[in-house]
């Protein structure tokens, strides 16, 4: 295994880097599916489809009734998401792992329901800052949420913070705000690895997890 430059600071995504959380998503997602006649998704169309945040994604979805629908996707997600939320395998120990470092979450889910997942899975410890969909002025691919955590951190941009995701838009967000693209799995929901182009690339979080004991 490579040996990378020590990170001063780890910054997750949540979904599906953290957590398997898709089987709330999508099951709220069919919910105004359902309600607007449109045909249903699976988990795995989830996976592959969703990328930004709501509030950009609904009005392209649903066009004039899109505040209707995120209306009926809150209720549903509201009312069991925290019954479906899982951590990613080895993502425990890698937060242990990680414990030598401030950590912190950026993700596109609304906060509201990041925070209280946090607060669920007893991870609330770990993070030093959680910051979700509309936290900041922009939400990703923009590096406003980033940059937002790491002002409530009292940090800088620099390259030695890690930006950990699973996507192509989490290494967009990671550069534009000046900091570290890391990839964490392979991204096969998004194009590969070579579609994300990550500064650097773990396989799993089990890798991860053995790089920061090295580093630490």
């Amino acid at each position: 295994m490579i040996r990378h430059a020590r990170p001063s600071l780890l910054l997750y995504d949540w979904d599906n880097t953290l957590v398997d959380g898709w089987a709330g998503i999508s099951g709220a997602l069919n919910a105004a599916f359902t309600a607007f006649g449109k045909p249903l998704w699976t988990i795995q169309d989830t996976k592959n489809r969703v990328r930004v945040a709501l509030k950009e994604s609904f009005p392209v979805m649903f066009g004039d009734d899109w505040e209707k629908a995120r209306d009926i996707f809150y209720a549903a997600f509201r009312e069991d998401h925290l019954s479906h939320v899982q951590p990613m395998a080895g993502v425990a120990d890698m937060l242990e792992a990680g414990r030598p470092w401030t950590q912190g979450v950026v993700s596109n889910k609304a906060g509201r329901y990041l925070r209280a997942e946090v607060t669920h899975l007893g991870w609330d410890h770990h993070f030093d800052t959680v910051i979700g969909a509309g936290d900041a002025k922009a939400d990703k691919p923009s590096p406003d949420p980033i940059l937002l955590a790491l002002e409530r951190l009292g940090r800088q941009a620099d390259r030695s913070i890690w930006y950990l995701g699973d996507t192509a838009s989490d290494m967009i967000a990671a550069r534009a705000a000046g900091v570290t693209a890391v990839l964490v799995g392979d991204a096969s929901h998004d194009g590969g690895v070579e579609n994300a182009t990550p500064d650097i690339h773990f396989l799993s979080a089990y890798q991860l997890a053995e790089q920061l004991r090295l580093l630490a």
